[in-house]
């Protein structure tokens, strides 16, 4: 049998709180709304209780973030995608911002378990004066576990609507590209952190958007399998690759934290859930 999770989100400002509201339908949850930072930002956490998906599963989730509201969203664990003979495994998300509105899409790894057929597909669409910070971290297989990724697929879309589009297909098969220097490398995690607006970036705003990235990434072990481009003039991009999860989250949270201050003049404020 089969689970379809659905969850539609809202944020409204309303007298200058970011509120949060949502309905669900099947095991799909938004957990109590958070202030840390005050009225003006809503943390929430996604939850799946039952906590991974098989073939047929569906997760689709539906988020909205009205004028001038501030959403942060992230989740208690990886996503995890295990091995089926039944058909492909969907994790989606389609995200709409209007004008002002801020959102911060930082959910955990999706977790990719051998023999898997899965699809994480993230999707956002800004409004002229809209901002976003999103990444995207995908872990194949469990090497620490002695566990490695040598059958199954994993398919990723990750897209700013009009303007900037990542598919990509990591089949455990595909020998070049799993070992292939011009491919992972033996590398077995894939980092993706995105700032894009609705409107071109301020060639200076992005300038220190990029050098912030940079000097972190200076001081980061994983220097030489990352880096920080604008590959569109509404798209500012870090990716890295690494071994396994922890490394590169270790790389991707500082960044967060640094693009939040240079970009929004706000602090690098963890999540009280990501140090649990």
């Amino acid at each position: 049998m089969s689970w379809d999770a659905r969850l539609h989100l809202d944020y409204g400002l309303e007298r200058g709180r970011s509120v949060a509201r949502f309905a669900h339908d099947g095991p799909l949850r938004i957990l109590q709304s958070l202030y840390p930072e005050g009225d003006p930002i809503c943390h929430n956490v996604l939850v799946h209780p039952p906590s991974g998906l098989v073939g047929g599963d569906t997760l689709d989730m539906h988020v909205y973030v009205g004028t001038g509201a501030h959403g942060l969203v992230t989740t208690p664990g990886a996503t995890r995608f295990y091995r089926s003979d039944s058909g492909l495994a969907t994790q989606q998300v389609h995200a709409r911002l209007q004008d002002g509105a801020r959102l911060e899409w930082l959910p955990l790894e999706a977790l990719a378990y051998s023999g898997c057929d899965a699809l994480n597909l993230a999707r956002f669409e800004l409004a002229p004066t809209a901002e976003l910070m999103a990444w995207d971290l995908t872990a194949l297989g469990l090497p620490n576990a002695q566990q490695p990724f040598v059958s199954g697929r994993f398919q990723q879309h990750l897209e700013i609507a009009e303007v900037w589009l990542e598919r990509g297909l990591l089949d455990a098969q595909d020998e070049r590209l799993m070992n292939g220097p011009l491919g992972l490398a033996g590398h077995r995690c894939m980092g993706t952190l995105v700032f894009a607006a609705g409107s071109a970036i301020a060639p200076e705003r992005a300038e220190r958007a990029l050098e912030a990235a940079r000097d972190v990434l200076e001081a980061s072990p994983l220097r030489l399998q990352a880096g920080a481009t604008q590959p569109h003039p509404r798209v500012i991009v870090l990716r890295v690759v690494a071994p396994v999860v922890e490394p590169a989250m270790q790389l991707l949270r500082p960044v967060w934290a640094a693009w939040r201050q240079v970009l929004w003049g706000l602090p690098g404020n963890v999540p009280r859930l990501w140090n649990l």
